[in-house]
């Protein structure tokens, strides 16, 4: 008796485009820096002891870092002192975002797919990866439905093997 073994590989077949989210995360190391230690008292920010200490403070420290800058504190603080510390930051600094580590991911997303040549995707079918060993965050994934929407054929959420159709351009 003769046994073929002829498998074919219908997923490499099937010409499918699979993005992977991943491979633009940036590996920078993230930090949150909370103004509240900065406050007098924990109340209020005084304007004559904060500037002593963007004067005095170590900001290359914060070299290549992602830096969510937040208040948790329950107390006003004035708009100029987040754009000081912007502006001390940002030199040394990969990033700097005004919010949480969440808000932070995702404008580091935003960036890195707002660099992508789009071309390269016109009229094919693309599979948005699912599983992922870091954790990408959603608004990435809306945004790269964003992106892809005006040039792909269609857009499938999951692995080349299962997927959940997003989107299918009508011709």
């Amino acid at each position: 008796m003769d046994i073929q073994e002829n498998f074919v590989n219908k997923v490499a077949a099937s010409g499918l485009i699979t993005f992977n989210l991943e491979e633009y995360y940036h590996t920078g190391e993230r930090v949150v820096y909370d103004i509240k230690d900065n406050l007098f008292h924990g109340l209020m920010l005084r304007e004559k002891d904060f500037r002593e200490f963007i004067k005095t403070h170590d900001w290359a420290s914060y070299t290549g870092k992602n830096i969510a800058v937040i208040c948790s504190a329950d107390a006003i603080v004035p708009t100029w002192a987040y754009m000081l510390l912007a502006n001390k930051l940002k030199p040394y600094a990969n990033e700097v975002v005004f919010g949480s580590l969440e808000t932070l991911e995702s404008v580091l997303f935003t960036k890195a797919l707002a660099k992508i040549d789009l071309n390269a995707f016109a009229g094919e079918r693309v599979v948005v990866k699912g599983c992922a060993d870091i954790d990408v965050p959603i608004s990435a994934y809306v945004e790269i439905t964003s992106l892809l929407s005006p040039v792909v054929k269609s857009i499938m959420y999951g692995e080349p093997c299962s997927t959940v159709p997003i989107y299918k351009r009508k011709d």
